[in-house]
């Protein structure tokens, strides 16, 4: 299986380098206030992509961090469930005896 992966990354490599190799032409973007960045084609759509997910990750933050605070206070609330459970267990553990031999006698 672990060859099977490094084949895999190998040929995306592969495939992602050949890519880069051929649009290796500059590519102009035109800015604001007349500023204009050439670059290769590739690079622009690499730098793109980097933006666009680091985009997507942090508008993700937001949600992932409100869902790790709701399992985190549903985590306390299930502590504080069980602890009541064992503490009416051994309150009736302790009463059960008694009530028994009230009933034997």
């Amino acid at each position: 299986m672990r060859v099977l992966t490094w084949g895999l990354r190998l040929l995306l490599f592969l495939f992602l380098f050949l890519f880069a190799l051929k649009n290796a032409e500059p590519a102009r973007l035109h800015f604001f206030f007349g500023q204009v960045w050439v670059a290769p084609l590739s690079l622009v759509l690499v730098a793109f992509f980097a933006a666009g997910s680091l985009l997507g990750v942090l508008a993700m933050a937001g949600s992932l961090f409100g869902a790790r605070r709701e399992a985190g206070r549903l985590k306390k609330e299930l502590d504080r469930a069980h602890a009541a459970l064992a503490d009416a267990t051994v309150a009736a553990a302790s009463i059960a005896p008694s009530d028994t031999n009230a009933v034997e006698s």
